[in-house]
């Protein structure tokens, strides 16, 4: 039987219900990546610079799905998607393939729901979500996702945590927000930061003009450095030989004037403005664009004293793969728990984004995001776990260069932000990989680019740092191209450290996934009070680690309260006073128990008074709606 995929599209700009109809995606349009006849890839709207690139295949890149998914290469977001779709086919009893968006070039974005259908709805479950690849180049967060994924599905049935997870619980999973920007990371020299829409990011009316160029043919955008020879030269050198390598490979950054060389990104000046590469194709932050805390981009501050916020878009949820996240959650409030990856500082990231975690957080939602942060670090090792504003800002203490102490530093339309302070949910946006610095090799208790150069000798053959070598520049003259390979070992490492980094990542984001709250129906006693009258006591318990709102979850209203109704067939309440029967407690009109927000752990009890008035027994249906707890129905009897 051919297995069909729903097609979900947010309604713009709105919170409504999703719509779904079928779609088949051999009637995709050729993507660039998918032609094998050309030589170039070229990158779809206007812009005044190169829209097309010479395409080039990376050795540490599955271009094509193989028989087994290894980790051991990363993987295309088509060969991503070969392998959900034969996860749709294989596990039709716990999975749902389905489509939430179009990227900014129309590429489909793909999502998956893993839950167990026979014991209930996804929506009747308390879910975790996480997402990949909002970033181009970070394509070790969407290696994770795709590793979780096939963790949950391999080890149904047989690993009686996540069986109890599936079967109780959702699972929502999407491995690819921009495959814009991660085909054109895979199949061109390019890099950017986001979406590949176009963006002047040097604000001098011209978009995406001066992007990076591969001069020596190799596939890969290395570094340039320049002897300073002239006056002018001089005046602006800011590097020197690093004294710490006697190679003379590593370079230290030092005062303009200090230095004996300048550094450049591999590629001409193409605009004549005496910048290097500095308006590549894209630029807008896929990042910077939450409605919590946004601010302008770069430049929108009309005073000049306010705060603005690089690649922020033009307003907030202006880019379609962030707006489909958010549209998405706000459509399922089930979700407790998040985690929208990226690389490259090992580290669990958390809220806030803008002020102290103690200045503004709930203290009691601040114990539970610090009880995961020892949680995250116990199973990843990474060196921190904490909040962007002041843990993130100050992690190494002091400025580099300046030797000044750092202080904490706001960003703003921050995914973390919007996830706790608008969404009220725990949200951690975490960053894979360490730039290849696994060891601090000169004990400076700083993990920098010495110690990744020495990890690379001693780890990884030398392969993630190419050697010097001259080359005749167009307009700078003699260079020499070189420097840490910046896909494959600063931004992403070697193939052959995946899943380590994957799989530690993973096993975070499953252990606050078993955390999720959980709402059991305990016990339902009925006792006959009078000749007509019924009292329906009802006994419930949150068994899961989380309380079924966070504190901030119930400032901004996202979650209800738990709710207690006894439903009846209408025919039989019908009447008011003359009804067949009357539920006479709770009295409000409604005559719904509102129970409050149940804690991790706690249980509770309510009870319902219901007259029974004729002679048969009536049924009824028991419901419990939790928000983020989940939602039980059971039918009851009353009468005998």
């Amino acid at each position: 039987m051919k297995h069909k995929y729903s097609l979900l599209i947010p309604l713009a700009f709105c919170f409504g219900e999703l719509l779904a109809q079928d779609y088949g995606l051999g009637k995709e349009k050729r993507w660039p990546e998918q032609d094998e006849k050309s030589k170039f890839y070229t990158v779809a709207g206007e812009r005044h610079g190169q829209s097309f690139f010479k395409k080039h295949q990376f050795p540490e890149v599955e271009y094509t799905p193989g028989e087994k998914l290894t980790f051991d290469i990363y993987h295309t977001p088509d060969v991503m998607y070969h392998w959900y779709k034969v996860w749709a086919e294989k596990y039709p009893d716990i999975t749902e393939l389905y489509e939430v968006a179009r990227s900014f070039e129309g590429r489909p974005i793909l999502q998956m729901t893993i839950t167990n259908k026979k014991t209930g709805k996804h929506t009747d479950k308390a879910a975790a979500y996480f997402e990949g690849g909002r970033h181009g180049g970070e394509v070790t967060s969407s290696e994770s996702v795709l590793w979780l994924t096939q963790h949950l599905l391999e080890n149904y049935g047989k690993d009686p945590e996540i069986t109890k997870l599936i079967d109780t619980k959702t699972i929502y999973l999407r491995p690819q927000n921009n495959p814009d920007g991660t085909n054109m990371y895979l199949f061109t020299e390019q890099r950017n930061r986001s979406t590949v829409r176009p963006y002047d990011v040097d604000r001098d009316g011209l978009m995406d003009e001066d992007p990076e160029e591969d001069l020596n043919g190799d596939g890969v955008i290395h570094m340039m450095r320049k002897k300073a020879v002239t006056e002018e030269d001089k005046a602006k050198a800011n590097y020197i030989l690093d004294p710490r390598d006697p190679s003379g490979r590593l370079m230290k950054w030092v005062f303009d004037g200090q230095g004996e060389y300048l550094m450049f990104t591999e590629g001409i000046d193409n605009d004549g403005d005496g910048r290097y590469n500095e308006d590549g194709i894209g630029g807008l932050d896929l990042h910077r664009n939450y409605p919590e805390n946004w601010r302008p981009d770069s430049g929108g501050d009309m005073t000049g004293r306010g705060y603005t916020q690089w690649g922020a878009g033009e307003y907030p949820l202006s880019e379609i793969e962030t707006r489909s996240t958010v549209l998405w959650l706000l459509s399922h409030p089930n979700i407790s728990v998040v985690n929208s990856l990226d690389t490259r500082v090992p580290m669990h990231l958390r809220p806030p984004s803008t002020s102290g975690s103690e200045e503004s957080m709930f203290p009691e939602d601040l114990a539970i995001y610090k009880k995961f942060d020892q949680m995250g670090m116990d199973i990843t090792g990474y060196p921190w776990a904490g909040d962007v504003y002041e843990t993130y800002s100050t992690r190494y203490k002091v400025n580099r260069l300046t030797g000044d102490p750092l202080k904490p530093n706001p960003l703003f339309g921050h995914g973390p932000d919007f996830g706790y302070f608008y969404y009220g949910a725990i949200w951690y946006g975490d960053e894979l990989w360490n730039n290849g610095a696994m060891k601090d090799y000169d004990g400076d208790g700083i993990y920098d680019d010495y110690d990744a150069l020495m990890c690379d000798d001693e780890e990884n053959g030398s392969r993630g740092f190419k050697p010097w070598e001259k080359f005749d520049h167009p307009q700078l003259g003699e260079v020499e191209i070189g420097g840490f390979h910046p896909k494959f070992f600063s931004q992403n490492g070697p193939p052959w450290q995946l899943e380590s980094w994957i799989r530690k990542q993973s096993l975070f984001n499953l252990a606050m996934a078993k955390e999720l709250p959980q709402i059991d129906l305990l016990a339902t006693d009925i006792k006959k009070s009078s000749d007509s009258t019924y009292e329906v006591k009802v006994t419930w318990k949150n068994s899961g680690g989380l309380p079924v709102a966070l504190e901030q979850a119930k400032r901004v209203k996202i979650v209800q309260e738990d709710r207690l109704m006894l439903d009846f067939d209408r025919e039989l309440t019908k009447g008011f006073e003359d009804a067949k029967v009357q539920i006479v407690s709770p009295e409000l009109y409604d005559k719904t128990i509102y129970a409050g927000y149940t804690k991790a752990g706690e249980t509770k009890t309510a009870t319902f008074k219901v007259k029974i008035n004729q002679s048969e027994t009536v049924k009824a249906k028991l419901k419990i709606l939790s928000t983020r707890g989940g939602y039980i129905e059971k039918e009851i009897e009353l009468g005998k």
